[in-house]
């Protein structure tokens, strides 16, 4: 392993991830010049605060969508793409430390946004400020950017395009090592269809989740049960209604889920078969590639589309149901939603967008990757890392030439968006020498 890093620069990097995880930097209502809230305006503030520290030159966009940090000279620009906001704590109870407070522990630093994405933001951060330290020149200008709504709706980033100038190459340190050359699209839209006055569901979970499980507390109970058994579904009955089971994952793995919701939308086609919603989840099925619906969609890049109903809504008015897909690169998107449009109309359902997040694809033969993944192989010795693919999205797609790059190892437990989020002190440092090989390479003549 290449020994850029020291012990006294970690532990900076260190002291400053504390005062980032010190900010509880979620969603909130919005306030003058926060968007997003005060908490994510704290936490822009607080790592331009950081890296102005470090000699870094800084700006803030006035209305606080994004701010960037850059180092260095040259006329093309390096792009590291970050965000400093997180998702909420959750139950705290759960947590075994405060989770807006750096505590490190066992070998591991524990606080909200240690691995997603705090931690690798100022991991990289000081990883370049280190290169530089070390007597290094760049042949390209270094800019940290800053997104502030990247757990919602990308907002910030959106801003920073319209009035910023893009870079010439870059990466999101916001996945896990090797590498992520492709994302697919990530198209999030409603089917809406003819109500009922036999059945009312408000079955409502979020788009980017497999629902592991569903209640139904309404008529003719038994039936259901009935049904249910008939398809070899679990389910529990209780005080609250039936409880049917399935395994949640996420969406963009939904073919390795089991999804409760369309369980329970197939048995209550057998016992109300007249209701138009579920006659199209009883022929779309469990299969979560949409291949029932729109036959066999995939390239050879990046895989099958996958194609997840998470919420249904039924009342006499209308029938709504949610869903998440995830596009492979190849596939023309403008073609893709016509072809639905089609294959929905005969259950007189129509198509609704709601969200729609473009690909990222880079060649796998190109410089970026190339020398991104032997500069992993270098440090790590894994001859046999591959560049992967990825159901996920990330900032690397927000601009031209960009891919995740880290900054979890492959062997990184991953506690995203869980309780007792951590980032092992070991790893963090085995991240932050792959980052400075792959920096040196990329940067320095």
């Amino acid at each position: 392993m290449t020994n850029y890093i020291t012990d006294e620069i970690q532990n900076n990097a260190i002291k400053a991830l504390g005062r980032m995880i010190a900010q509880p930097s979620y969603n909130t209502e919005a306030a003058p010049n926060a968007p997003f809230g005060t908490g994510i305006r704290l936490a822009l503030d607080e790592v331009l605060k950081i890296a102005d520290e470090l000699g870094y030159q800084t700006y803030v966009d006035p209305e606080g969508y994004y701010g960037y940090a850059e180092i260095g000279e040259g006329d093309e620009i390096f792009g590291l793409i970050c965000h400093v906001d997180v998702v909420p704590a959750g139950d705290k109870a759960a947590w075994k430390t405060n989770p807006f407070e750096l505590t490190q522990k066992d070998g591991s630093l524990y606080g909200r946004g240690t691995q997603d994405d705090k931690g690798p933001t100022i991991a990289t951060l000081f990883t370049i400020k280190a290169l530089l330290d070390q007597g290094m020149t760049f042949n390209k200008k270094v800019r940290f950017i800053f997104g502030t709504d990247e757990e919602i709706l990308w907002r910030g980033m959106a801003k920073y395009n319209e009035k910023e100038a893009g870079i010439d190459m870059g990466i999101a340190p916001d996945a896990e090592f090797p590498l992520v050359y492709a994302e697919k699209g990530l198209q999030q839209s409603y089917l809406v269809g003819p109500g009922s006055t036999e059945l009312e569901l408000n079955l409502v979970n979020a788009f980017n989740a497999v629902p592991g499980s569903a209640t139904y507390n309404g008529a003719r109970q038994s039936e259901v049960e009935t049904a249910l058994e008939k398809h070899g579904f679990n389910y529990q009955k209780t005080d609250a209604g039936l409880i049917i089971q399935g395994n949640s994952v996420h969406a963009m793995n939904a073919p390795e889920g089991e999804n409760a919701l369309l369980r329970l939308g197939i048995a209550l086609a057998d016992v109300f078969p007249s209701v138009a919603a579920l006659e199209f989840i009883k022929n779309f099925g469990e299969d979560a590639t949409g291949a029932n619906l729109l036959g066999v969609i995939k390239d050879e890049v990046s895989g099958q589309l996958t194609f997840n109903i998470s919420s249904l809504q039924i009342n006499a008015k209308e029938s709504r149901m949610q869903i998440d897909m995830r596009i492979p690169v190849q596939t023309e998107h403008d073609a893709l939603i016509k072809l639905i449009e089609e294959k929905v109309a005969p259950f007189n359902f129509k198509y609704e967008n709601f969200d729609y997040l473009e690909p990222l694809y880079v060649p796998k033969d190109g410089t970026l990757v190339k020398t991104l993944m032997q500069s992993y192989i270098k440090v790590t010795g894994e001859q046999m890392a591959e560049p992967g693919i990825s159901g996920g999205a990330t900032f690397a797609r927000t601009m031209k030439n960009s891919v995740a790059f880290g900054a979890m190892l492959t062997t990184t437990p991953d506690f995203m968006h869980q309780a007792n989020e951590n980032w092992p002190v070991r790893d963090m440092r085995i991240a932050m020498e792959i980052y400075a090989e792959a920096f040196k390479n990329l940067l320095v003549d």
